[in-house]
């Protein structure tokens, strides 16, 4: 059984480690990826911040097995978050956590105020990007704001409600 929670300042070193280890995994370990954040290593600071959360995975032994959240997107609308950092060792994958996180962060950013939640990801995510079709983003033709993700080349928003 999989159960989530808000990151906790002693999460940050497994956080990184699953980000360093999920990435690669689909190719997204060079420049313009997520993986080079400077806030990887430090995440509990880095969504300990209005306008900011992030959960982490936890499995019945209580490791940290994945985690997402939402903050505001740099450089865009003020009422606009992003979806960031949502990645899942493969032993959490396909157990619905997925979705329940998902729609959770969804919740959270329109609690926090945001209208609109944008994401970015890559060709070769297809599980994610099947998710994300599911609860209802849509594609986009460009990015939005200054991510510095270049290395993305799917990106989606849905309509908070």
């Amino acid at each position: 059984m999989l159960t989530f929670r808000p990151i906790q300042p002693e999460d940050d070193a497994a956080v990184a480690a699953i980000i360093r280890a999920v990435m690669p995994e689909f190719g997204a370990d060079g420049p313009g990826f997520a993986l080079h954040d400077s806030e990887v290593d430090f995440m509990s600071r880095a969504y300990g911040v209005p306008g900011a959360a992030y959960f982490v995975v936890v499995d019945e032994a209580g490791h940290l097995v994945g985690g997402g959240g939402v903050a505001a997107l740099e450089g865009g609308d003020p009422g606009v978050c992003e979806l960031r950092k949502m990645y899942f060792l493969p032993e959490a994958r396909g157990q619905g956590m997925g979705e329940a996180l998902l729609r959770h962060c969804l919740r959270v950013a329109k609690d926090l105020g945001y209208r609109t939640c944008y994401l970015e990801t890559l060709t070769g995510m297809d599980q994610a990007i099947r998710l994300y079709n599911k609860v209802g983003f849509k594609p986009l033709c460009a990015p939005l704001g200054r991510t510095g993700h270049g290395g993305c080349d799917h990106w989606f928003t849905v309509e908070l409600k």
